[in-house]
Formats: C-alpha cells, structure tokens, sequence
C-alpha cells in the first residue's frame, strides 16, 4: 500500500478519466453548497409587530400609536412584543381623544400622552413585513417574543444533525466505500428539503431539518475523500483545494439569489431538492475508490477499475499493477473494520487527531458565527449574504495559490491570524464606521476560510487511506459541534455588543497556537497506514539547544559552549 502512487503513475495525472471525475465530483458539491445557508433563509426573522385586528374600530391614528417606540440599535423603531391595552386604547378612541407623544394644550380636543398608557403581550398574534420575505418559518409559526428560543434551537438541530451525520458517515464510508455515502447523502439532502416544505408545525419542521442537516456536510466530505484518492499529483490540489470549493460557493451564491426571486419558504424548500435529484444519475459515471479498494485487500477489483481507467486515458496497463508480494500479504492479513476509536489508537495518531479536533472546532465557530452576525448589520439581507459569500472566491483561490507553493502549516497560520485580526479591529469601527466595519467582516471571513480551505488539504493529508474518510467525518463532526454553537454567539451581544466579535476572534488565535505542533505534510505522500503517523512538532524556545544526536555527541560537547554563546537572545 505504501507504494500504491507508484503502482498507478501509468495512468497520469489528467487524461480523459481524471478529467471526468474532476468535473462530475465538482458537480455533486453543488447539492451540499446549494443547502448550507438554508438555515439563514428558511428562518429569517422579518420586522413584525403587534397585530391590530380590523374589529377593533380604531382611527388609522390610533392604529399607528398603539405600538410603542423603542429605541434599537440607535434607531427608533416600533416595538416588537409588545402594545397599548387595547381595552383602554378602544375606549379613549370613542370618547374622541387623540393620541400625542407629549403633552399639548389643545382646547378643541382631549390629548392623551400615549407612552403613560399601560402595556400588554401581542394577545392577537403578530404583523410580519414582506419587505424581503413572503412567508418564513419564523413568520408561520411565530418564532417570535416568548417562543424566540426556538429560532437558535431550530438552527441547533440543523448542526446537529450534521454533526449526526459526519459520525456515521465516516465509519461507513471507510467500511462500504466512499461512492454509497457520496450519494447516499445526496438522495438524503434531496428527500428531507423536499419533506420540510410539507411540515405542518414546528415539532415536525425541527425533526426534518435535523435530517436535512444529515445530508449536507456529508455529501461534500465524500466528495473531497473520493476525489482526493482518485486523483494524484498537482490535479489532486486544484481540485481539493480550488475548484471544489469554488464550485461549493457557487452554489452557495445562488441561494441567495433564488430566494430573492422565491420569498416563500416552503417554496425555497422544494427549489434546494432539485441540485441533488440532477446528481443522482452520476452513480453510473463516477467509480469507487481504488485506494480504498486495496486498503480493504480488494486488490482485483482496484485492478479491474484501473485497468478500465487506463483504457479511458488510451495508456497502456502493466501487467502486474501490484507487486504479488505485496498483494499476498496483504490479502492474508486480516482486514480489520476502522471505527473512529483507530484515531485514538497511537499517541501520534490520538495528538494529531486532538489537535485537529479542536482547530476545526474554532475556526467554524468564527466562520458560522460571522454568517450569524451579518443579521447584526444593516442593509439588505440578499445583498449581505452575498457579499459575505462572493468574498469565499478568492479566499479559495488564495489557498490554492499558497498550498501549491508553501508548507500547509504555515499557510494555514497565516491565513487564520489575518482573519483573527482583522475581527479584533471590528470593535473599534463597529459603531462609528459601517462601511469599515463590514470591509473588515469580509477579510475576517477571507482569512478563516482560506484558513479552512488550506484546513481540509493539510487533514487529508494527515490521515492514514484505511481510516481518512472517519478522520475528516470525525473533524466535520466537531465543526458542527461549533455551528451549533454559532447561532447562540448573537445572543451574547445582550451583555456586550463586542462580546461575539471578541469570541470569535480569540478562537481563531487559539486554532494558529494549536496549528504549530501539527507536522508538516507538504510535498509528502499520502499516508497509508496508521503506523505511517509521523509524530507531532515539540515546543522549543528559539533560544534552546538542539538535542544531541548520539553519532555527534563528542562534537556536539566540544561545540556546545560557542552554540550557547552566538544563540543567545
């Protein structure tokens, strides 16, 4: 196994075959990318307020000052959750006072300071505006005021089931194959955004979000597996680290747009099922993994398929593609089923495993909980979302350029401190420059996503071929954890308006001190087997002395005193 990129360097790097898998495996990216910000649409919460209901016989004055004024964000705006009693609203009305906001004497009518009036609960429902939005799951069943803690838990499920997802996904795929959970999770996306717009209330809606949410990350962690296996050399970078994740943030952008166009949510819904029902036909154009093919001693069948790749690509096949020694003893070894237990096997595989933990944790907690906070800025939504979106093209092309060309652990460093500091500086622009502020939102969001995109080459890179697809689910899995931890970073904003920004931007510094004990994997094979782990970096002072060798002891001794000397800070 450890020489399978030799076994296969007959069929190139882009023939015919590479060049049909690269674009078919862009295209099943599209379903996952087309769903991710559903959650932002589907819930969006549109300005509402106390409804007035038409039997109330009020004067259209009446009407417009039985909602109180609160002051939000430093504008005044109409209260959300709360109005005048209409009791005593009704009754001032027929006897023929008016309504006035301060006190004036006025000898031909009775005035009535309103804000002295008593307050009650929106007992008749609520008012929503269909500026941006026809209908959303928050309007249709008023998510709103007492039941606004459904609107995080709602997206909560969303994360979890992903988080669900990518638990399970992982130890399938690395078992059956990595072709049956590509699109076992497209048919999964495509069935339940389908099924949600059919949901008759909000019990029934989470249950179906939650297997929505199944589906979306899933479907793209199979995809960057699957490609990432078929694929070798300089097209196995292009492809993971640019054009997947361009072609994924296409798709992202037309959501945006097609929910401009479609302002119902239960329309928006059945409009997500139709990316993923277009893929399922590439399950007869797009083939199985090799590699995982002979990591499972399934050497004939990998044979098989490289033969039929070969003759694709017009190249002519050795007659022994792996080396019967090698193929004996793989095959008299007994396979054994990887769980994600495997990544806490060794203490280089359980350091590694650890550390990416936490990184993919951080930085999605930063990047979802900017897409949150985008509702914190004004403007118009689509336009937000599609900005904060665009700028993911060239983060990617970004980390593409920089991971042909330097050491992964260092790219990812270095993008992920960018972001993190550009979201400190928020707080001192966030309330006297709105155009700096959203400037910075965007390099924050440019800095932790090429950080991510450079993220998901170097934990490929790090995981052993018989358990890669367990590792990055198992990553996924805590990157859900941190979007669903995402939604409730807005909340906080209660306490300190700085306090989300503050909180994203320290765990993004927290993933770059973790991100320099990783090993460097540029340039380097894929690995194989677990035992091919190689060790994590150790902490040194840059004024301490490098272990001795045991070969240069003597010379290291006779030189130590000049080394302690010129290397002192």
């Amino acid at each position: 196994m450890q020489d399978y990129e030799e076994s296969v360097s007959f069929l190139g790097t882009w023939g015919p075959f590479q060049k049909r898998v690269f674009l078919l495996l862009c295209l099943t990216s599209i379903p996952g990318g087309y769903n991710l910000l559903s959650v932002i649409f589907l819930l969006a919460e549109p300005s509402h307020h106390c409804h007035i209901p038409a039997q109330s016989n009020l004067s259209q004055d009446w009407i417009q000052a039985s909602i109180p004024l609160q002051v939000a964000g430093g504008r005044l705006e109409r209260s959300s959750c709360s109005r005048y009693e209409l009791d005593l609203v009704q009754n001032l009305s027929a006897v023929g006072g008016k309504p006035a906001l301060n006190w004036i004497l006025n000898q031909s009518s009775v005035e009535v300071l309103v804000s002295s009036l008593k307050r009650e609960g929106c007992k008749d429902g609520w008012t929503y505006s269909t500026e941006h939005y026809e209908s959303t799951v928050v309007s249709e069943f008023n998510l709103v005021c007492s039941d606004q803690w459904k609107q995080p838990l709602t997206s909560l499920f969303y994360f979890l089931g992903g988080l669900f997802g990518c638990f399970i996904s992982g130890q399938i795929s690395d078992r059956f194959g990595r072709k049956p959970v590509l699109f076992g999770a497209i048919f999964v996306l495509s069935l339940f955004s389908s099924a949600v717009a059919f949901a008759p209330s909000w019990p029934v809606f989470i249950a179906l979000f939650f297997m929505l949410g199944m589906g979306q990350i899933t479907s793209y962690i199979a995809a960057f597996v699957l490609g990432s296996e078929l694929l070798m050399g300089s097209t196995r970078v292009i492809f993971s680290s640019l054009c997947l994740p361009c072609v994924y943030v296409s798709a992202m952008l037309l959501l945006p747009v097609t929910a401009y166009l479609v302002s119902s949510w239960r329309h928006l819904s059945l409009t997500m099922a139709v990316p993923g029902l277009a893929c399922l036909p590439f399950w007869w154009l797009i083939p199985e993994s090799p590699r995982w093919l002979v990591s499972r001693g399934r050497f004939q069948e990998a044979e098989l398929l490289l033969r039929s790749a070969a003759l694709h690509n017009r190249v002519e096949a050795p007659y022994v593609i792996f080396i019967p020694a090698n193929v004996e003893k793989e095959t008299s070894e007994k396979v054994e089923s990887p769980s994600i237990l495997d990544l806490l096997k060794t203490a280089n595989i359980r350091n590694v495993t650890l550390m990416l933990w936490i990184i993919w944790f951080s930085l999605n907690v930063s990047f979802f909980g900017l897409s949150f906070n985008m509702s914190a800025l004004y403007g118009n939504p689509f336009l937000n979302y599609i900005l904060l979106t665009a700028v993911e093209l060239p983060a990617y092309t970004a980390s593409w350029l920089v991971a042909r060309s330097f050491p992964h652990r260092l790219s990812c460093i270095s993008f992920t401190l960018l972001g993190a500091l550009a979201l400190l500086l928020i707080q001192i622009t966030l309330d006297s420059n709105p155009a700096i502020t959203l400037t910075l939102v965007l390099l924050g969001k440019f800095g932790i996503l090429a950080g991510i995109a450079v993220l998901y080459i170097f934990t490929s890179e790090l995981s052993p071929t018989v358990i890669r697809n367990t590792a990055l689910s198992s990553c996924a899995m805590f990157s859900r954890v941190g979007s669903s931890v995402s939604p409730y970073l807005l909340h906080l904003a209660v306490f300190n308006q700085f306090l989300p920004w503050i909180i994203v931007s320290c765990l993004s510094l927290l993933s770059v001190l973790v991100c320099f004990f990783l090993p460097e994997t540029f340039r380097e094979p894929l690995i194989d087997t677990i035992e091919q782990m190689p060790p994590v970096q150790r902490f040194r002072w840059p004024w301490a002395s490098t272990p001795p060798d045991d070969g240069k002891l003597a010379k290291d001794q006779t030189t130590a005193p000049e080394i302690i000397c010129t290397s002192r800070l």
